[in-house]
Order: C-alpha cells, then sequence, then structure tokens
C-alpha cells in the first residue's frame, strides 16, 4: 500500500494518514494480521513526524482499527462492534449530507455516488 501526504491540504496530516489506511483495509491491499510499518519508519518514507504517525495510530487504535503489539508494533485487527460502527456512521453522515444539502447535491446524486464507493469496496 502506498500512503501520500498532501501537505497543500487543511485536512491534518494525521488524519489523511488514518483515512489512507482506513481505505487500504476496505480495499484489502492490507488485511486483517498485516503489520504496518513502524512509526519511524513510515515517518521517514513519507516525510512527516513520528508524533504524527504516532497520533494516526492512536486515533485508529481508539476507533478499533488496529492493536498496537510490544513485538509486532502496530497491526491491523478491526474491532466489529456493528452496533457501535452504525452509530458512528450515522453521526459522519449527518455533517456530510448537511454540507451537501447546502451545495444543492440532490438525493439521486448522494444516492448514485454512495452507490458507486460502496461498490469500489465490496464489489471486489
Amino acid at each position: 500500500m502506498i500512503l501520500t501526504i498532501d501537505f497543500e491540504s487543511d485536512e491534518a496530516l494525521y488524519i489523511q494518514l488514518r483515512n489512507q489506511i482506513i481505505i487500504g483495509i476496505a480495499a484489502e491491499q492490507i488485511r486483517e494480521g498485516d503489520s504496518l510499518p513502524s512509526v519511524r519508519q513510515l515517518a521517514e518514507n513519507i516525510g512527516i513526524n513520528m508524533h504524527t504517525v504516532n497520533k494516526a495510530y492512536a486515533v485508529l487504535k481508539q476507533e478499533g482499527f488496529i492493536k498496537l503489539d510490544r513485538r509486532k508494533g502496530a497491526v491491523i485487527a478491526l474491532d466489529i462492534d456493528k452496533i457501535r460502527a452504525v452509530e458512528e456512521l450515522r453521526q459522519d453522515l449527518a455533517v456530510l449530507l448537511a454540507r451537501s444539502i447546502c451545495r444543492r447535491v440532490s438525493r439521486r446524486e448522494i444516492h448514485e455516488l454512495v452507490d458507486e464507493i460502496y461498490n469500489n469496496y465490496a464489489g471486489k
């Protein structure tokens, strides 16, 4: 999996890193049990501060995507709590849909976009 950081983006670097790892899991580029690079190694590879990588890993752990093992480092370990996942999705979608409505994106366009993105991951 290749991670790229947009240093010009307004989005925090650790959030960009977190999002790319989650997308990598969904796209099956990385799988349950796979180890992520060490904090130091990943920071050097993509040219960011180790604290930024550490923060991304901490957020991924908190959100149930990885576990931290002293011997193996950060390992993909999905915490499958569907009730929590649906509630988090509801909260995230509420803001995204509100933004879309403010920008006059139609219900049909939203449904088409959701189907397209979902099929990119689930359609494999």
